[in-house]
């Protein structure tokens, strides 16, 4: 039986800090890797303190639960955002999240996906350096990106 070797490497990112890129070509819609962690309530990450504002580890499974990865055994907490990303995620019936790519990946190509950030009075506070294109310099999900005026964004 053949072992199919992994699909993802640590690096040391062009993004931020660290990140993960493809140890071998990587195929669309072929899942990379699952989204680990502990699943707390709104209610939890509201009133502790270790969720404040600066934490993006956190992925909302429904309207009570939310999944904590910041945790060393989830190595998928290590890929970046980026406006032009080669990942999505998926939520398999809200019971497992896996990443997966959106189009094929090279050999030694970082992973990214969209954070989907949503667009509200605290965008500024999440600088994007993604580098892409279509970078609007802020981690705001795609469908809200339109909402930023780039002339305005250049002289920030």
């Amino acid at each position: 039986m053949k072992k199919i070797k992994k699909a993802y490497k640590v690096i040391k990112s062009n993004i931020h800090r660290r990140g993960l890129c493809a140890a071998r070509d990587i195929k669309k819609g072929e899942k990379i890797i699952e989204y680990k962690g502990k699943k707390i309530t709104h209610k939890q990450a509201d009133v502790n303190s270790k969720y404040g504002y600066d934490i993006t580890y956190l992925f909302t499974l429904n309207k009570k639960y939310l999944l904590d990865g910041d945790f060393k055994y989830n190595t998928a907490r290590l890929i970046n955002h980026s406006c032009n990303p080669n990942c999505e995620v998926l939520d398999e019936y809200k019971s497992a999240i896996w990443i997966s790519a959106m189009r094929d990946i090279k050999k030694n190509e970082e992973l990214s996906y969209d954070y989907g950030f949503s667009y509200d009075c605290d965008y500024k506070d999440h600088v994007c350096k993604c580098g892409a294109e279509n970078c609007v310099g802020f981690i705001v999900r795609e469908g809200s990106r339109w909402r930023l005026n780039r002339k305005y964004l250049k002289n920030y």
